[in-house]
């Protein structure tokens, strides 16, 4: 296995370029707020489909927390959402090891799918709540512990503040 090169960029993960794109779904896989509505809307009506045909057959229950699958990409510029659900965080009681496991388990999916290039979101930190510092040391050490053939990682950061957590933690 070649080493995964982690990079960063701020910006809209709709409008990357990859092989795979991770969405921060909800566990009905049907769209929501956020990252999730955002790549549905853009990657148009055909992961809706897929995501409606996951729920009929092996999902019927929803997508687990820290699990992950894959659709196609619709409209958007890759081959693959990745779609996995992350943890919402309480004050007491959080489990950093679900967090972990959506980025473990999509890493996972990207290596069955061929995936060389992977962009993820943070993944929890927006209405699930992760505290941002906490959620970019756990994907950062994830990515970088977890095994896999992708050849790039990119995490891709809605604004400034994100990404400098997540550089602090690349140093």
């Amino acid at each position: 296995m070649t080493e995964t090169t982690i990079t960063l960029v701020q910006g809209d993960i709709t409008r990357e370029r990859a092989d795979a794109i991770v969405n921060a779904a909800n566990s009905s896989l049907l769209g929501g707020g956020g990252v999730d509505g955002a790549i549905h809307r853009r990657g148009g009506p055909a992961i809706l489909a897929e995501c409606r045909a996951l729920r009929a057959s092996h999902y019927g229950k929803g997508l687990p927390t820290g699990q992950a699958v894959a659709t196609t990409a619709g409209e958007l510029d890759a081959r693959w959402v990745i779609h996995t659900v992350g943890p919402v965080f309480q004050a007491s009681g959080s489990d950093p090891s679900l967090l972990a496991s959506c980025y473990r388990e999509s890493l996972k999916v990207a290596d069955e799918l061929g995936a060389r290039t992977v962009a993820f979101p943070a993944i929890s930190t927006g209405a699930y709540g992760w505290p941002m510092e906490e959620a970019a040391r756990i994907a950062v050490e994830t990515v970088r512990a977890t095994e896999t053939a992708v050849a790039e990682v990119r995490f891709v950061l809605f604004d400034e503040r994100a990404y400098a957590l997540f550089a602090e933690q690349l140093r």
